[in-house]
């Protein structure tokens, strides 16, 4: 018995998380079964991880406050609790799960479910897909031969347009600020709603990482300029709240 082949490009839109998912697949052989056990992964993701649901895993934590520890819990909770302390020592305090004095690892927990829902596709045979999770992208290879993907920052002070455009394969972009979701980031080193970037963009290869130092170099202001400049291998495009905007050195 033969399998019918997917047609190319293999798409699927999915509301999650509270945001929208979009998949492009362009690898032969990559099934929409395979795609299924994508999505079903990402709504695990949601029932375990959401701070909006009072059953979630993260939900029973955060409830029996911040000197409760993973131990009893899930391999994949220890896991994300464990990322987000070193996140926190990484970036001086600037990410933390318990930011607002309760925990909340959102801020690497989408990021978490893209990149690992992009190592599934690829372990089912893709070489060639592009993940979208409210704006924060994980790209595999390129679109098409000598063809690479185009990733658009969308500009937070003029809804509807793109501020840049991000060419290249195999990275990842996640952007923090207020196109998406409107002011949610809070700087758990001052104590206060950060004041300086309307939106941070980090560049980098692993999106989970990307999306929790976009956080941080939201929340540090003026300050991550420098911060960005001393990571290996990440690279930024920030617009402050005046419009000005800031490239780091490796980005044209």
């Amino acid at each position: 018995m033969t399998t019918k082949a997917a047609a190319l490009p293999l798409r699927r839109v999915e509301e999650c998380m509270g945001t929208v998912f979009s998949f492009d697949v362009r690898a032969a052989g990559v099934e929409s079964a395979d795609l299924e056990e994508v999505v079903d992964w990402l709504h695990w993701v949601d029932a375990n991880f959401s701070t909006y649901r009072s059953d979630s895993a993260i939900s029973r934590l955060a409830a029996l406050g911040r000197a409760r520890t993973a131990d009893g819990c899930r391999e994949e909770v220890r896991h994300v609790l464990a990322r987000c302390e070193e996140l926190r020592e990484a970036t001086n305090g600037y990410f933390d799960a318990y930011a607002t004095g309760r925990l909340d690892p959102s801020g690497y927990v989408k990021g978490w479910a893209i990149e690992r829902a992009s190592d599934m596709l690829i372990e089912r045979g893709s070489t060639r897909h592009c993940i979208n999770g409210g704006g924060d992208v994980q790209v595999i290879g390129g679109q098409a031969h000598c063809e690479p993907w185009q990733i658009g920052i969308a500009h937070p002070l003029h809804p509807g347009t793109l501020a840049a455009v991000i060419v290249g394969d195999d990275l990842a972009v996640a952007t923090s600020g207020s196109a998406e979701r409107g002011t949610h980031i809070f700087d758990p080193v001052a104590r206060a709603e950060p004041g300086y970037w309307s939106s941070v963009t980090l560049v980098g290869r692993r999106i989970a990482e990307c999306d929790a130092y976009a956080t941080a170099a939201f929340a540090m202001g003026e300050a991550a300029m420098d911060w960005v400049e001393s990571l290996a291998g990440y690279e930024a495009f920030a617009i402050a709240v005046t419009g000005r905007t800031w490239a780091s050195s490796g980005l044209s």
